[in-house]
């Protein structure tokens, strides 16, 4: 992203939860690059390098929309499409083709894909699309920004409200500013001394335990019966990610 560009509203699930795609291409390079760009949007990502990985990972994920390479080593996208839309019929599914001729291109539109992008593409292009596609087809919808969503956890900044997995959380001014810093910086590693100049606004100085006994209190809020988000690593500090 360059600078001076606004980054696009997030889009997640109806429910608040990330946004599942499965990237469907045999070649591993372009999965992991497409992966990066995905996971960049807040979304999470299934890849699969074959028509029957594809197939059994649409069954075990349940994706919210597949970004699928026509051609794949077993059978081609449309058979994987056709497959998978006999459970999922209303899956949305974005074809990669590397052929340029247009009865290929309408071959898949016409087989019932929701649109195409032709090899090579810009991921900028390809997200786009993505996310127009999600909007259209109410799979996602855009959380203002406003808006803190790490895996289940949803905390809107201006309404001060929080939830997991839809269950409202009662926090303390505090405790409210610790979990915004927190997931602010989700899978990074935070120090108490960090902790302690942006939640408190004072030096570390001896006051390192105010941070373990308010981590300890939003524990027993966030992690209470759940799997746990907030995790102590020794030495080091605390770091909150999605559970599982």
């Amino acid at each position: 992203m360059r600078t001076g560009e606004t980054r696009p509203q997030q889009l997640t699930r109806p429910d608040g939860t990330p946004i599942r795609v499965l990237a469907v291409d045999d070649e591993p390079s372009l999965t992991e690059l497409l992966s990066m760009a995905m996971r960049y949007e807040g979304w999470q990502v299934s890849t699969a390098g074959s028509g029957l990985a594809a197939v059994q990972a649409a069954r075990d994920v349940r994706p919210d929309a597949i970004v699928l390479d026509m051609m794949l080593p077993d059978f081609d996208g449309l058979e994987v499409m056709r497959r998978i839309r006999s459970e999922q019929p209303d899956i949305p599914v974005i074809f990669l083709t590397a052929k340029d001729a247009v009865e290929d291109r309408i071959g898949g539109l016409t087989a019932g894909g929701d649109d195409y992008v032709t090899k090579p593409f810009s991921l900028e292009e390809l997200i786009a699309r993505l996310r127009g596609l999600l909007r259209r087809t109410g799979a996602g919808q855009a959380r203002s920004s406003s808006t803190l969503v790490v895996g289940d956890l949803v905390l809107d900044e201006e309404s001060h409200e929080v939830t997991r997995a839809g269950e409202p959380i009662t926090l303390t001014a505090t405790e409210f500013e610790l979990l915004r810093y927190l997931m602010r910086n989700p899978r990074r590693v935070l120090s108490k001394a960090q902790i302690l100049d942006r939640v408190w606004n004072y030096d570390f100085g001896g006051q390192a335990n105010v941070v373990e006994l308010y981590i300890s209190y939003l524990r027993k809020k966030v992690d209470a019966g759940r799997p746990a988000m907030i995790h102590t690593m020794r030495g080091a500090g605390y770091v909150l990610r999605p559970a599982g």
